[in-house]
């Protein structure tokens, strides 16, 4: 039972968030989600990790309840694996991305619609990004090579470019039209730029609102941490919104700001939410 006088949902960002450094959740953060259930406080984690890849960190026994996934391209119960909604580009829309990113020799990834979206179509020029690469062998037999001209892929949930420069992130973004472009900091070599291209619709905060109204919750009573980019529409959306320490200065001048992912920063967030435990 929801608890009226108090924060109705948490929601977190994983890595870089709720995660530390050595890829783990701390004692006390764990034990703070598992408080966070006993009040009838929703548990939700908001990643840029598919099912999949969330799944390789994070065992299914895991205090939460929903999954915001593929930065809001899907959301999922987790305890009962159902998808509550998803979002996927057209094949039209897929078919002339591909030809856009082509023409501007940028490799680039197509992912599979929601909840496969660890399967993947990729293009290279041969001069791909180290960090395109190395998200390559995480995947490997997941992966398909694209022959040009582009064939019809049907529908996919994004496109995935690696990039070093935010100019040039920029420049690509302004050819992306009618779609959503999200910016996020590698989490393999944590300095590299990932622009993701989605359907228009898909954000961690409009996820987060389509939740808040499937299980009646206020967004007035809603909190959320972040750390990164891909975070900032779930901070815009949550109405205590904090960031964690070791996030870029350009967000930590933004938002409230609590410890790092190091050291507890999610507990240290909540509690400064007003929350006991």
């Amino acid at each position: 039972m929801i608890i009226l006088d108090m924060i109705q949902m948490v929601i977190t960002d994983l890595d870089g968030t709720l995660l530390n450094s050595e890829q783990i959740v701390s004692k006390k953060d764990y034990d703070c989600l598992l408080s966070l259930g006993e009040q009838g406080i929703v548990r939700v984690i908001a990643t840029g990790r598919s099912p999949y890849s969330f799944s390789e960190v994070i065992p299914k026994d895991f205090p939460i309840d929903y999954l915001v996934f593929s930065s809001g391209a899907g959301l999922m119960n987790w305890t009962t694996g159902e998808v509550l909604s998803s979002f996927s580009l057209t094949a039209d829309q897929v078919h002339e991305l591909a030809l856009v990113f082509r023409d501007q020799n940028v490799p680039f990834k197509v992912l599979d619609p929601a909840p496969e979206n660890h399967k993947f179509f990729y293009f290279t020029n041969g001069n791909a990004h180290p960090d395109f690469k190395k998200r390559m062998e995480s995947y490997r037999g997941y992966e398909k090579e694209i022959m040009f001209n582009p064939p019809n892929y049907g529908e996919a949930s994004q496109f995935l470019i690696i990039l070093s420069e935010l100019g040039e992130f920029i420049r690509l973004s302004a050819l992306c039209k009618g779609v959503k472009v999200i910016r996020a900091t590698s989490p393999l070599d944590h300095k590299s730029i990932w622009m993701e291209v989605f359907h228009p619709d898909v954000s961690k905060g409009n996820a987060c609102s389509f939740l808040c109204k499937h299980l009646g919750v206020d967004q007035n009573k809603t909190m959320g941490v972040g750390n990164d980019y891909n975070d900032i529409d779930l901070l815009d959306f949550t109405s205590q919104s904090f960031i964690v320490k070791n996030a870029p200065d350009e967000l930590t001048q933004s938002y409230q700001v609590v410890a790092s992912n190091n050291n507890c920063g999610f507990t240290n967030a909540v509690q400064a939410a007003g929350i006991k435990f």
